[in-house]
């Protein structure tokens, strides 16, 4: 069985629980990352830690005085290192870090268990979270805008990535009832212009230019900054401003980026076409640079698994809802 490392210790995947008195579930205090590996080489864990420590600084939950960067680092490869007889050959490491502030204040003295900050890193086969993904990256996904906005910064800053999300749940759930398939939420902003998915950022692509939604009340993904950095490397500029829909409509093709599947074109927004309608030529390149800087073609091993594993594994998609 997997196991996790869970507060200075390994557990077995089904002993690693939070109490029910933990801030947690009571208020959603809980920050996260994930990451992923590629040939099992752990991607950008660095700047991963770097934002979680971040989240921590700024929810002042004292992290650093508990558990070094450094440390959390080690930690992070014992758990890969103890886990790998439990994956397969060409299995990735999908690293999940919780940091849950602990028990509340009122329960402490009564409730006897850990006190104090909770640290928990999982590792699980990163194919649960893309399987059924492979052909997105010749289809592309159609975006839709609920009615559900995003929480401005004003309000809950969207830099610090935490388990209140229940914004984005209800995205996904108001989502769902769109009809066809392959539909992901692009949510808007308080002031109407284009934020962020659920999980992931939006760039469109317009006269060979990037644009993405200016860092300003979205989450500030790692996905995201590299690339820029790919960008860089091809010569390619970008420029990271306010859009409205109205240039999401008129853009001659559009991606999301995320930790798991990298780069997924967009090719309709509502069901009408973005650009062609079909996978353009800068999210081709966009894509070959990515697998190129990695040594792996990460569309190619998706597409790999999703005709090696039946759907006994995972069925339901995490934005799909059923009443």
């Amino acid at each position: 069985m997997r196991k996790v490392y869970y507060n200075g210790k390994f557990v077995d995947e089904t002993e690693a629980n939070v109490s029910i008195y933990d801030s947690a579930l009571m208020f959603g205090d809980m920050i996260f990352e994930m990451t992923r590996s590629f040939n099992k080489k752990q991607f950008r864990l660095k700047e991963h830690l770097q934002r979680l420590y971040a989240s921590a600084k700024y929810l002042r939950m004292n992290l650093e005085s508990v558990m070094t960067m450094d440390e959390m680092e080690k930690a992070v490869y014992e758990t890969i290192k103890v886990n790998e007889p439990f994956f397969n050959d060409d299995d990735e490491h999908r690293i999940m870090i919780d940091v849950t502030r602990g028990l509340l204040s009122i329960y402490q003295e009564v409730v006897g268990t850990h006190k104090g900050l909770n640290i928990i890193i999982a590792d699980f086969p990163l194919r649960w979270t893309v399987r059924g993904m492979g052909e997105l990256f010749d289809k592309g996904i159609n975006a839709v805008i609920p009615s559900q906005r995003a929480i401005p910064a004003s309000l809950l800053d969207p830099k610090v990535k935490n388990r209140s999300r229940i914004h984005y749940l209800m995205a996904n759930m108001q989502v769902s009832n769109y009809e066809g398939d392959n539909n992901w939420a692009l949510l808007l902003d308080t002031d109407n212009f284009i934020a962020e998915g659920t999980g992931d950022n939006f760039f469109i692509v317009k006269d060979d230019v990037l644009y993405t939604p200016e860092p300003r009340n979205i989450l500030r993904g790692i996905s995201r900054e590299y690339v820029f950095e790919i960008a860089k490397e091809l010569g390619v500029q970008y420029c990271e401003c306010n859009l409205d829909v109205y240039d999401v409509a008129n853009a001659d093709e559009a991606f999301m980026t995320g930790t798991p599947f990298c780069v997924l074109p967009v090719t309709s927004l509502d069901r009408q076409k973005i650009g062609t309608g079909e996978v353009g030529p800068m999210v081709k390149r966009l894509i070959k640079k990515w697998s190129d800087n990695v040594g792996l073609d990460f569309v190619a091993q998706i597409k790999d698994w999703n005709k090696k594993f039946d759907s006994g594994e995972i069925t339901v998609s995490p934005y799909s809802f059923k009443n």
